[in-house]
């Protein structure tokens, strides 16, 4: 399990556990976490869970996909940080990650 902090763009924190296996999209539907809408259910086809992972989180977040690269290039607020979070999934090694919610997804 990993705990998963969403922070909005008004600095208010969500701490929640998301089962391992489990993308931190549904980890954020589940908890009512708001700004994450997860029109496409988790199946990289839209960008309404655009987070961005804090810097020291990035790399252990893995790899960005070249279908989700492609969807990030059309969000507003794009950072080098951008990823969907249906795309990050749950586990021993990303209890602790920090994920902040662009305003433009309020």
């Amino acid at each position: 399990m990993a705990q998963v902090t969403y922070i909005d763009s008004d600095d208010k924190s969500y701490v929640v556990d998301v089962d391992n296996g489990t993308n931190l999209m549904q980890g954020a539907l589940d908890n009512m976490v708001p700004g994450i809408l997860g029109d496409c259910g988790g199946f990289c086809a839209c960008a309404t869970c655009h987070v961005f992972v804090e810097p020291e989180w990035a790399e252990k977040a893995g790899a960005v996909s070249e279908t989700e690269e492609d969807l990030l290039d059309g969000v507003e607020e794009l950072k080098p940080t951008s990823r969907l979070c249906c795309q990050i999934i749950a586990s021993d090694e990303l209890d602790g990650i920090v994920v902040r919610l662009p305003e433009s997804q309020l």
